[in-house]
């Protein structure tokens, strides 16, 4: 295209397209809400009110990100997320739930979930997490040093490229989060991170002191990792943070 002085146009960048939401809550008011903020927020949402719709809707259009309550009727958000990564699908998913004690937040990463968000939430915190999970699921700039042959810390074997690990000959199954969070210690093995890097590397946001997401992450990659051999290489510094070394 020329212009009428004869010069040529530069080209326009293509603005990256909104990224997708799939929301499943059965609460109509916080669904909603939720939906109307995500909006605003500049995501393109669909939204959900049980476990059946969510399955299908994901099965028509995979979203790039999905928000489940845990509580729904019929097929839960724990269900949902079982289902979706028994069918191969990674994508991330964050948890809506209620339930407050640490064995109820295991449950869902147990099913395969990347983060949760404990209702009555701020809806910042629910935009920090989403963004958090999207930048690690776009493509990025990784320490190729290492890369060729994995990262690798005592018995601890990674391979980035292929996002799996093994401790010893035994594969680990990791969900996004407990495979980012190991990389991220086996990358500084007996180097002691403290806990604002980790949230700021893992999470790209600080949840504050009071928070225990990566306590309840840490205990639940331990048992991957640590319990069925016995033999701990993840660490906690007390009052600081956390370390991947041997002994």
């Amino acid at each position: 295209m020329r212009t009428d002085g004869g010069g040529t146009l530069g080209s326009v960048p293509t603005p990256a397209p909104a990224p997708t939401v799939l929301l499943a809550e059965d609460d109509r008011a916080i669904r909603n809400a939720l939906a109307r903020a995500l909006t605003l927020e500049g995501y393109v949402v669909t939204a959900v009110a049980d476990g059946v719709e969510a399955l299908a809707s994901a099965h028509r259009s995979r979203p790039d990100v999905l928000v489940l309550d845990v509580m729904m009727p019929g097929i839960d958000g724990l269900q949902v997320c079982r289902v979706l990564r028994a069918e191969g699908d990674r994508t991330p998913i964050l948890m809506l739930t209620a339930l407050v004690e640490t064995p109820d937040r295991i449950a869902g990463l147990d099913a395969g979930a990347d983060d949760y968000v404990v209702k009555p939430f701020d809806v910042e915190e629910v935009f920090a997490r989403l963004r958090a999970l999207l930048r690690r699921t776009a493509p990025a700039d990784r320490p190729e040093e290492s890369d060729a042959q994995g990262v690798t810390a005592a018995d601890l074997r990674i391979d980035p490229a292929a996002r799996r690990a093994w401790r010893g000959t035994r594969e680990l199954g990791l969900t996004r989060t407990e495979f980012d969070l190991l990389e991220l210690l086996a990358r500084n093995s007996g180097i002691v991170l403290d806990h604002a890097t980790i949230y700021d590397r893992i999470w790209g946001y600080d949840f504050g002191p009071g928070s225990k997401n990566l306590a309840v992450y840490v205990g639940y990659l331990r048992r991957k990792v640590d319990e069925p051999h016995g033999v701990p290489l993840i660490h906690t510094v007390r009052g600081v943070g956390y370390v991947l070394r041997e002994g």
